[in-house]
C-alpha cells in the first residue's frame, strides 16, 4: 500500500470549528438525518471526562481532513469494582478522504498513544467489519454488557494491556457527554446554525430508518 502523506497532532484552539465542521461533513446523514457528532466533540472538550493529549486531528495539504479524540470511562463490575477503561468516538475522516486509509492510520496512531498514557483497555460502540481488523472483539465475548443493549455486539473492546480484562464481569455505560444533544435541543440548533446549511435526509442504513 502506498504510504500515506499526512501529519497527525494535537488539536489546537485555533483549529476548534475547523475541526467541528469536518466531523459534521464525515458524518451528515450517516447514522441519522443530519448529525450531532460535532456537538458532541464540542462539549466534550470542557468535561472532565475528556483527554486533550488524545483529542488529535489528521492534517493534509495545511488541511484538516480527519479528527478522533478519547475520553475516561469504565466498566461497572458486577462485584462493585470499576474497571478504568477509554473510549474514542467521534472518529471521522472528510467525506473527500475517506475509503483511503486515512482513517486506519489515525485509529492505529490513535491506539498507539492511549496505550502510552496507560490505558488497559478501549471500549467503543462501532462496526465489527472496521474494527475487527485492529483487534476490537464484541464486548459480551469478554464477559462485558451495554448498559443500553445487554446483547448488542456493536458494543466492542481491545485489551491495550495483555489480560486487563480477564475474569471482568459488569457493565458499560456511555458516558454522559454522549448525550449532550439529547439532553440540550435547543443549544445543540444553535451551535449547528454555524455551519454552512445542509440538507437532512432520511437514508436507507440509518440507524432510525424505517
Amino acid at each position: 500500500m502506498m504510504e500515506l502523506e499526512c501529519q497527525i497532532r494535537r488539536e489546537r484552539p485555533e483549529d476548534y470549528f475547523e475541526t467541528e465542521n469536518v466531523v459534521r461533513e464525515a458524518f451528515w446523514n450517516v447514522y441519522h438525518p443530519g448529525c450531532t457528532e460535532h456537538y458532541l466533540l464540542h462539549c466534550f472538550r470542557s468535561r472532565s471526562e475528556f483527554i486533550p493529549e488524545l483529542d488529535l486531528v489528521l492534517v493534509k495539504d495545511g488541511r484538516i481532513i480527519g479528527q478522533v479524540m478519547y475520553v475516561h470511562s469504565q466498566v461497572d463490575g458486577d462485584g462493585g469494582t470499576k474497571i478504568p477503561t477509554f473510549t474514542f468516538g467521534p472518529i471521522g475522516i472528510h467525506p473527500d478522504y475517506q475509503r483511503q486509509g486515512y482513517g486506519r492510520k489515525l485509529l492505529e496512531a490513535s491506539m498507539q498513544a492511549a496505550a502510552a498514557l496507560g490505558a488497559g483497555a478501549l471500549v467503543i460502540t462501532g462496526n465489527i467489519l472496521f474494527y475487527g481488523p485492529s483487534g476490537f472483539v464484541p464486548a459480551r465475548t469478554r464477559g462485558i454488557r451495554y448498559h443500553e443493549d445487554p446483547e448488542a455486539d456493536y458494543l466492542l473492546v481491545k485489551e491495550l494491556r495483555k489480560g486487563y480484562l480477564e475474569n471482568v464481569r459488569g457493565t458499560f455505560r456511555d458516558p454522559e457527554g454522549y448525550f449532550a444533544a439529547m439532553r440540550h435541543p435547543d443549544a445543540f440548533e444553535a451551535f449547528d446554525k454555524q455551519f454552512p446549511r445542509k440538507i437532512q435526509k432520511v437514508l436507507p442504513g440509518q440507524l432510525d430508518f424505517v
